[in-house]
């Protein structure tokens, strides 16, 4: 993985170069480390490769190199998909301008976190429903998960994830499968899940995944006593005209689970 750079950052090194001073301190990989950039008058240097300075950078957009220029990372193939910054470091991602991770008063990382921590993956077998950046996964793993199953349809969020720094590794115990986990879940062996992560994209996108069927599966799959979190956003009921927690919990109480509100979704645990 190459030098990942945003807008602060070019300003950052267009300023040190305009003082004349021989290096700067920035990070290169979205606020994870800090390293030594060597400054020269046309490009910049760091670990013995150089790198022109990029010009007409923006707000809101993460560049990679892409071996002769710094480009954003963003793909279109019927929607717009892009890696975001955050204040926070971990960047979230967006799609047609929709941000997919709560970044406002937060890192998503460290919302990921705390909803982890309500299922309580340690020494678990965890179901990841919809793998995003992987965040939910890296956060499981992170507190002691015994494996992670986790489940990702859209190949170019797949791929943001190969350059995003804060999504973690592709490796056991994590198990990243590139497909739709609505098609694939009436595959899983019942109750091989200690616990679930669902983290659907909003009901008008994929209606599929807060389906009573869809629910039942989550409940087949899933152990007695076993722990799910349902993110759901906060959706305004005025415009919307729906009340989409309600309506989750409800359909989550058929399939027999206990469900309580719990911030921006619904803790439930399977009866």
């Amino acid at each position: 993985m190459g030098p990942l750079l945003t807008d602060d950052i070019v300003q950052r090194l267009t300023a040190a170069r305009v003082q004349r001073e021989p290096s700067v301190a920035v990070s290169l990989d979205l606020g994870r480390t800090s390293v030594t950039v060597e400054l020269g008058e046309t490009a910049w240097s760091v670990a013995g490769t150089a790198y022109p300075y990029p010009a007409d950078t923006r707000e809101r957009t993460i560049y990679h190199w892409d071996g002769a220029q710094f480009v954003p990372v963003a793909r279109y193939n019927g929607a717009l998909i892009k890696l975001v910054p955050t204040p926070w470091g971990p960047p979230t991602f967006e799609i047609d301008g929709i941000k997919m991770l709560p970044t406002a008063h937060v890192s998503p990382y460290a919302d990921a976190q705390r909803k982890v921590g309500l299922v309580e993956p340690r020494g678990r077998r965890v179901l990841d429903t919809c793998g995003g950046l992987g965040y939910f996964a890296g956060c499981a793993l992170a507190a002691g998960a015994a494996a992670v199953l986790s489940y990702e349809k859209n190949a170019d969020v797949l791929w943001l994830r190969t350059l995003n720094p804060w999504s973690p590794a592709r490796s056991e115990p994590l198990e990243l499968v590139h497909g739709d986990v609505a098609a694939a879940i009436g595959a899983l062996p019942s109750a091989s899940f200690d616990a679930i992560l669902h983290d659907p994209p909003r009901f008008g996108i994929a209606g599929e995944l807060y389906a009573q069927s869809f629910y039942d599966e989550l409940a087949r799959v899933l152990r007695r006593r076993g722990r799910l979190f349902h993110y759901t956003g906060q959706p305004n009921r005025l415009t919307s005209g729906r009340d989409v927690p309600r309506e989750v919990a409800r359909r989550l109480a058929r399939a027999g689970f206990t469900t309580r509100a719990d911030g921006d979704g619904v803790l439930a645990v399977r009866g």
